[in-house]
């Protein structure tokens, strides 16, 4: 970093981020269907509005957005072919024992728990949603980082999710109480 330069403002790498996966065809929407899918057994009164917020939330942790950014570029790079050999061999397929884009988008998770960690790896395998899509090799297209990195936002917006929703029936068993030992 030169002597003199500022860090990029949140905002800028959020709007960066988010546009980012936009441009790739992924829908804050799309990631909060996963969220519902995930939760929804748990919590029978769940709306996707709630996983929404939850997703928007995720998005805003610097980790993800770093790791949006850094995922979709090496992604991008690859369909340009402009990866040196053999690296861009193994991004441009996919290869199965290449796991650097799942350290990436799992790096991400480890904020949110053991909840996020599990989900992680489930979505990472039962591909789910727009995952799906995404692990489908479609043309030139390369989502070798992009599916894991939205496993990544839906598995910590999942945890996340599930958490605020036990504190909120915590909240309102306390509130019961207190009414009834007040009554």
């Amino acid at each position: 970093m030169q002597q003199n330069s500022k860090p990029v403002h949140s905002k800028i790498v959020h709007q960066a981020a988010v546009h980012k996966l936009l441009e790739r065809g992924v829908e804050i929407a799309d990631i909060a269907e996963i969220v519902y899918e995930m939760q929804a057994p748990y919590s029978p009164n769940l709306e996707l509005k709630t996983c929404i917020e939850s997703v928007e939330a995720v998005l805003e942790k610097r980790e993800i957005q770093h790791a949006i950014l850094v995922g979709i570029e090496l992604d991008v790079l690859a369909e340009k072919k402009l990866l040196s050999e053999p690296l861009q061999s193994i991004i441009e397929t996919d290869e199965g024992l290449f796991g650097c884009d799942e350290t990436l988008a799992l790096g991400s998770v480890f904020g949110y728990g053991s909840i996020a960690v599990t989900t992680f790896g489930h979505l990472d395998k039962q591909k789910i949603g727009v995952v799906q899509k995404l692990d489908t090799k479609i043309g030139s297209q390369v989502h070798t980082f992009l599916d894991d990195i939205v496993c990544s936002i839906a598995a910590s917006a999942s945890s996340r999710l599930a958490h605020r929703i036990r504190d909120l029936e915590e909240a309102a068993e306390e509130s019961q109480q207190n009414q009834d030992q007040a009554g």
